[in-house]
């Protein structure tokens, strides 16, 4: 599995969201929208949006995601939370 967080320097609901991907231990690569001009449009194109977080997972594109979404997302590919 594949997971991208598309993440704003200071978001709170993103820092909830690692945690709970790390606390799974699920591994996940991070994009900083803030530091990263290019990220900033990347998740703009996937998305449509630029809100935080955003996550692609597999393909799967969870903007503006809590961590019940992604919870959700994980589950329906058989992670068992």
């Amino acid at each position: 599995m594949r997971i991208i967080l598309y993440r704003k320097s200071g978001c709170p609901w993103s820092a909830a969201v690692i945690g709970f991907l790390n606390e799974l231990n699920i591994p996940h690569a991070i994009k900083n929208v803030t530091t990263h001009p290019a990220y900033a449009k990347e998740v703009e194109v996937l998305s449509g949006q630029s809100k935080s977080p955003t996550l692609d997972i597999d393909g799967l594109i969870l903007p503006d995601a809590s961590v019940e979404d992604v919870a959700k997302a994980l589950e329906g590919r058989g992670i068992v939370i």
